[in-house]
């Protein structure tokens, strides 16, 4: 049944689809889960989740490739950063095939949302757990819920991409041997103050340091760092306190595998930053977002690549990703998970 839907003018926002996913741990064990019509959900007033913040929550995308097929992009990578990020947090873990039959399923079940090749828009899918039995000692909770639910979006960069300018931030992200490293809805909770801060002062972006020596590069509210050096190198930096993102790794994989390019996962100084030739940030949402200017406290840090488009490695690693993605560049086996 086809949707009345201007795929062309979709914005990056929630639109309500038919169905979603929801299973129910109980008793020490996960129920079998199915999909339902309904998008509301009643839980205690004293939730694990409302008192405690004991969340975690994924992002990935279904889409149409060029030969008709919807896939999604490395979903069992989403699956394990889930897993983690659950027992970081003394959830239990959700069953890796449990996530893929949810991912599965929703995308299925919603096929007419999966906007068509071309159009720059995705279905985007955020799975997510919570503590929803009551809590009032700080403890976990013994119930959760796993919801996944879709929603279609448009491109990110609405007409057209334009690089950045980012601020060297005052606020720590992420505390030294804190949760950094996993997807918690805390981290998004904390970064809230500092965006709309930096939204304020002119900026599009907050650049972290790390929370212990304030001279490392970590990562942005909500994407990774990427640089370029001006020899050609893709550098991405390292911390335990960085969120391993997806795509990130598959930018990594792409400039080595695909473009023959040398790729060093390091930490990188904030004092380097001054001689990188292009910086991008990467996610989900916009595979890579370029970054025309970085300031440090009144100090600029103008990237060679310019405040009007990709600089050149950038914009050959997004393509290159992108292809991939879109079924126009042939994919390492089982990066595209086709849904059926």
């Amino acid at each position: 049944m086809a949707v009345d839907i201007n795929w062309g003018e979709l914005g990056f926002g929630y639109i309500k689809t038919p169905y979603r996913f929801v299973a129910e741990y109980k008793n020490g064990k996960w129920n079998e889960g199915g999909l339902t019509g309904d998008d509301k959900l009643v839980i205690s007033e004293c939730a694990g989740v409302l008192q405690y913040a004991q969340t975690a929550f994924e992002g990935l995308k279904a889409y149409t490739t060029k030969d008709g097929r919807v896939v999604t992009f490395r979903p069992d990578l989403n699956a394990e950063r889930m897993a983690q990020s659950a027992a970081r947090l003394e959830m239990p873990v959700l069953p890796e095939g449990m996530f893929l039959r949810a991912v599965e399923q929703v995308v299925a079940a919603n096929r007419d949302h999966v906007p068509p090749y071309g159009s720059g828009a995705t279905l985007y899918l955020r799975p997510y757990m919570f503590g929803s039995s009551p809590v009032i000692g700080v403890k976990p909770a013994e119930e959760y819920q796993f919801r996944l639910f879709a929603t279609p979006v448009g491109p990110y960069f609405k007409g057209g991409v334009k690089p950045l300018t980012i601020r060297v931030c005052d606020f720590d992200r992420a505390a030294p041997h804190g949760t950094g490293h996993i997807k918690a809805g805390l981290n998004y909770a904390m970064s809230l103050h500092a965006i709309v801060d930096a939204h304020e002062k002119g900026f599009d972006e907050n650049m972290y340091l790390d929370a212990g020596t304030r001279t490392f590069v970590e990562e942005t509210g909500g994407a990774n760092f990427l640089f370029v050096t001006k020899d050609g190198k893709v550098v991405t930096p390292k911390s335990d306190s960085i969120l391993p993102s997806i795509t990130r790794r598959s930018l990594c994989y792409v400039a080595e595998k695909y473009l023959g390019l040398t790729v060093e996962h390091r930490p990188v100084k904030l004092e380097e930053v001054y001689g990188f030739a292009e910086c991008g940030l990467c996610g989900t949402a916009a595979v890579i977002s370029p970054v025309g200017k970085i300031v440090d406290h009144g100090r600029e840090i103008c990237l060679p690549s310019g405040m009007d488009k990709m600089g050149e490695v950038t914009k050959k690693l997004y393509d290159t990703l992108t292809g991939i993605q879109m079924g126009t560049i042939e994919a390492p086996d089982g990066w595209l998970h086709e849904i059926k």
